[in-house]
């Protein structure tokens, strides 16, 4: 499931300075110690963030952690907990990805995939709802499932194409037709609903619940553009070529923590084919490389003879805290051109904490349900966010003064 950030940021960059907002409390430390993967983990400041949701058969997690994202930040300002609707931005982005698709002649990505600039471009543009107005399951299943909707989407839309080359045009039914799919699986939108006893449009709705996407922005770490600029993330899902501020890694870092002790939580689109990504673990971190003049010569002749495979897996044998690789903003770019580092996943950071060893983490929301060790959540070591972040979401005044300073 490839999904990703990124978003036009031209227009917040030049809204009013900072604002000083509610900051809501930390839960209490809590000491988490399971019984077979070897870590301990403390959590530290771990800020509001509403229920562990479920993607479940649908390359979704760009929606699902955008949404949250935005649901936090009203929580954060003392509002209440909401539940939107993740399927109306899914159905929203469908529309807007399909016009550019045909523009395009079919040339760029079409795919469940998107990008947490997606969630802010259509909360903006269309408004939100909540999930009881539109749960987005008019196909019969309880959970998402949306490998035929994806299917039948992108062959309707290359078999209109193929017909309106040959035509030497497009009908004008070929938009109401693709709109009637979407009606099928996920349900005709709401013009108006009610909510707590009051009737509201989307764009009402989203305005007095205080979403407010307008003061969000993406922020990324490459060395092939320009720091303290936006550019266009080159990865398939960013259809919509929407844009991310560029800093150095480690003031990409230092928005995180700002954010995270100003209350708010992150949006994080990352790489999580990783050996070092344990989901059911509830862990993510980035050993080293094993070096043979550090084994004994018991080991290495144990070592030399393990397959690539073997090797491999031996690396990721993982028993508790393990001495992780230093990551610098050269390995990170090489990991990034030459696909190790690729744009798999959406989810949300919303607190810290530490291992046994003192080792600092992140902690994550995910959108797989809550079956798994920590109900949904895992813990990320700090050298697999410094290399395996696509980019991350914030408000942006959670961006440090001198950082945002720099900002073109």
């Amino acid at each position: 499931m490839k999904k990703i950030f990124a978003l036009s940021v031209l227009a917040v960059m030049t809204a009013p300075a900072f604002a000083t907002d509610f900051i809501a409390p930390a839960t209490e430390p809590v000491i988490e110690v399971p019984d077979s993967t070897g870590f301990k983990f403390t959590d530290g400041k771990i800020n509001r963030t509403g229920s562990v949701k479920d993607q479940n058969k649908s390359g979704t997690c760009w929606a699902f952690s955008g949404v949250s994202t935005l649901e936090d930040n009203v929580m954060r300002k003392g509002g209440p907990e909401l539940d939107i609707s993740e399927m109306y931005i899914v159905r929203n982005a469908y529309i807007d990805k399909a016009k550019k698709f045909m523009r395009m002649n079919g040339t760029i990505n079409f795919a469940q995939g998107g990008s947490w600039g997606d969630v802010l471009n259509m909360t903006e543009a269309y408004g939100a709802v909540p999930e009881e107005a539109y749960p987005g399951l008019n196909y019969g299943e309880k959970k998402h499932s949306h490998y035929e909707l994806a299917e039948a989407l992108e062959a309707y839309l290359r078999a209109v194409l193929n017909r309106g080359t040959k035509n030497k045009k497009l009908t004008t039914a070929w938009l109401p037709g693709f709109e009637a799919i979407l009606d099928a699986y996920l349900g005709p939108v709401p013009a108006s609903f009610q909510y707590n006893g009051k009737t509201y449009t989307p764009q009402q709705w989203a305005k007095e619940m205080g979403l407010e996407p307008e003061n969000f922005i993406n922020v990324t770490s490459y060395t092939h553009h320009p720091y303290y600029q936006n550019f266009i993330l080159e990865i398939p899902d960013n259809w919509a070529w929407t844009q991310s501020m560029n800093v150095p890694m480690e003031e990409m870092q230092k928005i995180v923590d700002n954010a995270l002790e100003k209350g708010w939580t992150v949006m994080w689109a990352a790489d999580v084919s990783e050996g070092g990504f344990k989901w059911n673990k509830g862990y993510a971190v980035l050993p080293e490389d094993k070096e043979e003049k550090d084994m004994t010569d018991t080991e290495l002749s144990r070592w030399v003879k393990l397959s690539d495979k073997d090797r491999e897996n031996s690396k990721f044998d993982i028993k508790g805290p393990v001495k992780e690789k230093s990551v610098t903003q050269e390995s990170r770019q090489t990991t990034f051109d030459n696909f190790e580092t690729t744009d798999d996943h959406g989810m949300v950071i919303v607190g810290t904490a530490t291992d046994q060893e003192g080792n600092r983490y992140y902690k994550v929301k995910n959108s797989w349900d809550t079956n798994q060790l920590y109900d949904g959540y895992l813990y990320v070591s700090m050298p697999f966010f410094l290399e395996k972040t696509l980019g991350v979401g914030v408000h942006k005044d959670a961006v440090p003064s001198d950082i945002r300073k720099k900002f073109k």
